[in-house]
C-alpha cells in the first residue's frame, strides 16, 4: 500500500490560535465589563454594610540580650510568634478579667515585626473602648512576659556560672590543704609535686574570677533588656474613613469582578469553539467572505461607512442575481434581521428594472409578515413559491440555523450567498452547513460576513476550488447555457477535505 501526499492539501491547523482567543474575548467584553461593575458595585456595598469592626494599636520595643546589627529579623519573627500564643493570651484576659476562651481571643488580634525591635499589635473588639483596652493589656502582658523570660534566662545563666565557680573553689580548697601538707625541703621528687600543686591553684584561682566576671555579667545584661523592653506608643483607637475604605473595597472588586470575567470568557470561548475571524470563517464554510456589514447601525462617524458597505452590497448581489441563469438565494445564520433588510434593498433594486419576487422561507416569515411599501418587491412566503409569477427575477431568503429542513433548501436558490453573523455558530455547525449544502447541490458563492471584529486584519478570501468566490458562479453558470448542468467540481470540497462534522442529526 502506498501514500501519496498533495501539495494542495490544507495545512494543519494550530493546536492554539492565542489571535482567535484574544478577538473572541473583546468580543465578550460586554460580559467581563457587567462582572467588573459589579465587582465594584459589591466592594462598595461591602464597605457600607460591613463596616470594619472597632480596632486599636500599639507599639512596643522589645529589647533582646542577643541583639546583633546583622540580625535578619529572627528574634522578631519569634516575639511575633510568642505573641500569638495562649499563655500571653490568657495573661491579658487575667488583667482584663474577663471570662473569654484565649483560643478565641488570639483571633482579634495580631502582631507585625515593623524592624528588629519594634513590635506592633493590632487588636480588635466590640467598642473603641474595648479595643483600646485589649490592646493596652496585651502590650502589658508581652512586656511582663518578655522581661520574665529574660530575667529567667540571666539568672539561670549566672546560677550556672556560679555553680561552676564553686565547684573550683572546692578544688582549690583541696590544693591549698595538698600543699600545706608537703615541705620544701624534702626530695626533689617531692619538691617538683609542690610546683605542679602551686600552678594549678593559680590556674584555679585565675577561673574562679572569670566565672564571678561572667555571672556578673550576666546579671548586668537583664537591667538594660528590662529597661529597653516597653509601650513606646499607647494604645490607641484606628480611625476607619468610609470614603477611603469604599474606595478600596471598589477597586479591589472591579479587579476581581475583571479577572473573572475575563477568564469566564476565555474558557467560554475555548469550549464553545466559534469562529469569529474570517479566515476561520471562510475556510470552515469553504467559501470566501465577500463583504462585511456592522450588527448595529454604529456611532455616528461609521453611519457613512456603513451606508456606503451596504450599497455596494446591494450593487453587487443585484449584478448577480441579473446575470445569473440561476436562481439565487441568502440563507442566514444568526443574523435574520440583517438578511431581511439585505433581501429587501437587493429586491428593491431589481424591481426598479422589473418585476422580482421575494420567496421568504426564514422563521416566523420576516418578509412576508410585513406591510409592503411603494416599490418593494412582491414577497411570498415559502409555502405559496410555487404560485409566484415566474416573470422576472427571484431572491430566495433562508436559514441554515439548527433545524433547518435542508431539503427545501434547493427550491429557494441553487445558488446562495451565506449571511453568518461572526462567533454565532460553532465550528461544527459551519461544517455540518457546508457539508449539508453540498449534499443539496448548492453552490455557495460567497458570504457576507455580519458584525465582524474592527481589527481582523485576516485573510477572508480562498482560492484553491471553483465554489469560492463569485468566479465559481461564473463558470458554472456558462457550464449551464453550454447544455452541460450543473457540474460538481473535480476535487474534493474545502468542507470535506477539512474533516470533522458534528454527530447532530439534520432535519
Amino acid at each position: 500500500m502506498t501514500t501519496r501526499t498533495t501539495t494542495d492539501s490544507p495545512a494543519a491547523a494550530p493546536l492554539f490560535d492565542l489571535q482567535a482567543l484574544v478577538v473572541a474575548v473583546r468580543r465578550r467584553r460586554r460580559l467581563w465589563c457587567v462582572l467588573a461593575l459589579l465587582g465594584l458595585l459589591a466592594g462598595a456595598a461591602v464597605a457600607v454594610l460591613l463596616p470594619p469592626p472597632p480596632s486599636a494599636v500599639t507599639k512596643v520595643l522589645v529589647a533582646h540580650a542577643e541583639d546583633q546589627p546583622n540580625d535578619t529579623g529572627t528574634l522578631m519573627r519569634t516575639d511575633v510568634q510568642v505573641l500569638a500564643t495562649t499563655r500571653i493570651a490568657e495573661l491579658a484576659l487575667t488583667s482584663l478579667k474577663s471570662q473569654e476562651k484565649p483560643e478565641d481571643f488570639m483571633k482579634d488580634y495580631r502582631g507585625t515585626g515593623l524592624t528588629n525591635n519594634l513590635l506592633q499589635i493590632d487588636v480588635t473588639g466590640d467598642t473603641d473602648a474595648q479595643a483600646v483596652a485589649r490592646a493596652k493589656a496585651l502590650a502589658d502582658a508581652f512586656v511582663k512576659d518578655h522581661v520574665q523570660r529574660m530575667q529567667d534566662t540571666a539568672k539561670a545563666e549566672a546560677d550556672a556560672l556560679l555553680q561552676q565557680r564553686d565547684r573550683m573553689r572546692e578544688e582549690l580548697t583541696q590544693v591549698n590543704e595538698e600543699i600545706g601538707t608537703q615541705s620544701p625541703e624534702a626530695d626533689p621528687k617531692a619538691s617538683a609535686s609542690l610546683e605542679t600543686l602551686y600552678a594549678r591553684r593559680a590556674e584555679l584561682n585565675s577561673r574562679i574570677a572569670d566565672f564571678d566576671e561572667r555571672a556578673a555579667d550576666a546579671r548586668t545584661g537583664t537591667p538594660k533588656v528590662i529597661a529597653g523592653t516597653q509601650i513606646v506608643d499607647a494604645p490607641r483607637v484606628v480611625q476607619h474613613s468610609l470614603p477611603r475604605t469604599m474606595v478600596t473595597d471598589a477597586v479591589i472588586g472591579f479587579l476581581l469582578g475583571l479577572v473573572l470575567g475575563v477568564a469566564l470568557a476565555a474558557v467560554g470561548v475555548v469550549v464553545r469553539d466559534r469562529p469569529v475571524l474570517r479566515r476561520d470563517i471562510a475556510a470552515h464554510l469553504g467559501a470566501s467572505v465577500i463583504s462585511e456589514l456592522p450588527r448595529r447601525r454604529g456611532r455616528l462617524w461609521q453611519r457613512r461607512r456603513t451606508r456606503v458597505a451596504r450599497e455596494r452590497l446591494t450593487t453587487s448581489l443585484s449584478r448577480t442575481v441579473r446575470g445569473s441563469t440561476e436562481t439565487v438565494s441568502l440563507l442566514e445564520l444568526g443574523s435574520a434581521h440583517a438578511t431581511s433588510a439585505i433581501a429587501l434593498a437587493v429586491g428593491r433594486a431589481l424591481a426598479a428594472e422589473g418585476p422580482a419576487v421575494l420567496v421568504d422561507g426564514l422563521p416566523r416569515l420576516q418578509l412576508a409578515g410585513r406591510r409592503p411599501k411603494p416599490g418593494d418587491p412582491t414577497v411570498v412566503s415559502g409555502e405559496r413559491a410555487a404560485a409566484a409569477p415566474h416573470q422576472g427575477r427571484h431572491l430566495g431568503v433562508g436559514s441554515v440555523a439548527p433545524g433547518t429542513a435542508w431539503t427545501d433548501l434547493q427550491y429557494l436558490g441553487t445558488q446562495t450567498v451565506l449571511v453568518v453573523r461572526a462567533g454565532h455558530g460553532s465550528a461544527a455547525w459551519l461544517h455540518t452547513v457546508a457539508r449539508q449544502l453540498a449534499d443539496q447541490n448548492i453552490a455557495v458563492i460567497g458570504v457576507v460576513l455580519i458584525d465582524p471584529d474592527p481589527r481582523d486584519r485576516t485573510d477572508g478570501t480562498l482560492w484553491d476550488g471553483l465554489q469560492t468566490a463569485l468566479r465559481g458562479r461564473i463558470e458554472r453558470g456558462v457550464a449551464r447555457q453550454n447544455g452541460a448542468g450543473p457540474r460538481r467540481p473535480e476535487r474534493q470540497p474545502m468542507w470535506a477535505a477539512r474533516g470533522a462534522d458534528n454527530d447532530q442529526e439534520a432535519r
